[in-house]
């Protein structure tokens, strides 16, 4: 795997690295099968990737990361792909020291491979902001569910529709709530897997801005609110269950989501 950076088209080197890994979803790697149509500079550097792929692959060599790692690592890409899709002012807003090391590891590093591990473990270990695992699934989550184009399982604004989707595919059953006379419309909702469990998710937007609202029982939870690289999360809990939203909007628009959303839910 070249140390070589991509220097004609750097917007792809990430997804090139995923592509060679397996771990693109169908949308990009159809983009990127029609961009390696036109490129032969990645092109050539895909074909070397394979080798070394090969060559770590053999028994004698092969190393298998733990899965805590793999998690850590698809975090940090999920991350740095929103952030390079983010328009210019929120990539400047949200470039920080972390970010800032994961250019200079890539460029580093003779094994990219190393490189995604180094810097997810400056995410992991170098930030304390990003030091609780669950926040990081939270954020990861919302990444994806934005970056693979699966905002939702159910499309509906209709509350009646979405709540009794949930039954058989959870174990509880979460409060939806019509919140578009607040400024919040529902947009539908998805089962995810967040800290070992299968939860809900609700979406709503706030003008065009997406809110992931996640919720499964649990324990009585003091109100909260962090940042973490330009997104805000909100932790609260009732009626035993807990609620975390996470949004780019900004903080004081999501807390009128919680106060708005935990009024119309009766918590």
């Amino acid at each position: 795997m070249s140390g070589k950076t991509l220097e004609g088209c750097p917007e792809w080197e990430t997804i090139l690295h995923s592509y060679v890994d397996d771990e693109l979803d169908a949308v990009h790697t159809i983009q990127f099968e029609q961009h390696l149509a036109t490129c032969q500079d990645c092109t050539a550097t895909l074909e070397g990737l394979k080798d070394m792929k090969r060559v770590v692959g053999r028994d004698d060599v092969k190393w298998k990361a733990p899965d805590e790692v793999r998690a850590h690592i698809m975090t940090a890409i999920s991350l740095e792909e929103a952030r390079r899709q983010a328009p210019a002012s929120q990539r400047r807003r949200r470039e920080s020291v972390w970010w800032r090391g994961l250019q200079l590891f890539g460029q580093w590093s003779f094994i990219p491979s190393l490189a995604v591990l180094a810097a997810s473990l400056m995410l992991v270990l170098g930030n304390p902001q990003t030091s609780a695992p669950i926040q990081n699934e939270l954020l990861a989550s919302h990444v994806r569910s934005m970056l693979a184009n699966h905002l939702v399982d159910v499309e509906t604004s209709d509350q009646h529709t979405v709540k009794p989707w949930f039954n058989g595919k959870i174990d509880f059953s979460p409060p939806v709530v019509d919140l578009t006379a607040a400024g919040f419309p529902l947009i539908g909702g998805r089962v995810d897997y967040i800290d070992g469990r299968v939860v809900a998710a609700l979406v709503y937007r706030r003008h065009g801005h997406v809110i992931n609202l996640f919720v499964w029982p649990g324990e009585k939870v003091a109100q909260s609110e962090t940042m973490h690289d330009g997104y805000n999360l909100f932790e609260w809990s009732g009626g035993g269950l807990v609620f975390w939203a996470v949004s780019d909007v900004a903080s004081p628009d999501l807390a009128a989501f919680r106060d708005n959303f935990s009024k119309a839910a009766g918590l």
